[in-house]
């Protein structure tokens, strides 16, 4: 059974502009692993302005993608990252870094048809033509 992705555009607020929500399974992965006052990815930094692909698209080459940092940032306590990569019908995200003394999600597999459905659906939400 494949793990469920979820992403929402949270608008900006007073410290951060527009930024991703991500939950897996229900699960607000960034938050847990952040901490509080942390924050996800921006959306202007995993949305390309212009088009193109963006940060969590699945290919056959691995990629490592900043997903989030701890209110502190990153040249303290480090940031969250994922290994996001496509095998055929399956998306994977695994080989997790995360802010010190926080605990790494697990290692997710997502179908894959349902992960690029999930990416366009919030792509065209956006607003932004030719992401996916």
């Amino acid at each position: 059974m494949f793990d469920r992705l979820e992403i929402s555009v949270l608008p900006r607020d007073r410290r951060f502009p527009p930024s991703l929500r991500i939950l897996v399974n229900g699960e607000d992965v960034v938050a847990g692993a952040v901490g509080d006052g942390g924050r996800g990815p921006l959306v202007a930094d995993v949305l390309p302005a212009g088009g193109g692909p963006w940060l969590l698209w699945a290919t056959g080459e691995a990629r490592r993608v900043e997903l989030g940092e701890p209110e502190c940032s990153r040249g303290c306590c480090g940031f969250l990252t994922v290994v996001v990569q496509r095998f055929g019908g399956i998306v994977q995200w695994s080989d997790w870094q995360v802010p010190y003394e926080e605990v790494a999600p697990p290692e997710f597999h997502f179908g894959a048809e349902r992960y690029d459905a999930e990416l366009a659906r919030v792509d065209a939400g956006t607003g932004r033509l030719g992401a996916s």
